[in-house]
C-alpha cells in the first residue's frame, strides 16, 4: 500500500491549505485514514482521523479549524483554515488497511508533506 500526500506549502497566519492523500496498491479495504504531524523537536501527534463509518476525531489544538474528509474509498483530505505558526510541521498521511494478500489490519504511512505557517 502506498500513500501519496500533496498540498503542503508556505502560507501566512490566518490562511488556508488543503492536504490530500491518495492510497494505491493491493488494497482490500481501508478501515480508517488520518493525518498526523511532527514539528521539529517534537513527537509525532495525531491531527485528525476519520473511520469508515464517517466518524471523526480531532486534536484539541485543531478543532474548529481543520476538517478531515474522505474523498472516496482510497483518498482523504484535510482542509486547514485559520492556520497558526504552531501548525508548522511535516504532515503525514496514515491508513489502517487490509490488503488482498492478507486480511490482517496494518498501518501504512506516507512520506509526509511540509506545512509552514509564517507569522
Amino acid at each position: 500500500v502506498q500513500l501519496q500526500a500533496s498540498g503542503g506549502g508556505l502560507v501566512q497566519a490566518g490562511g488556508s491549505l488543503r492536504l490530500s492523500c491518495a492510497a494505491s496498491g493491493n488494497i482490500l479495504n481501508i478501515n480508517a485514514m488520518a493525518w498526523h504531524r511532527q514539528a521539529p523537536g517534537k513527537q509525532r501527534e495525531l491531527v485528525a482521523t476519520i473511520i469508515s463509518g464517517g466518524s471523526t476525531i480531532y486534536a484539541d489544538s485543531v478543532k474548529g479549524r481543520f476538517t478531515i474528509s474522505r474523498d472516496n474509498a482510497l483518498a482523504v483530505s484535510l482542509q486547514m483554515d485559520s492556520l497558526k505558526p504552531e501548525d508548522t510541521a511535516v504532515y503525514y498521511c496514515h491508513a489502517a488497511a487490509r490488503t488482498l494478500n492478507s486480511n490482517r489490519l496494518a498501518d501504512y504511512w506516507g512520506l509526509g508533506t511540509q506545512v509552514t505557517v509564517s507569522s
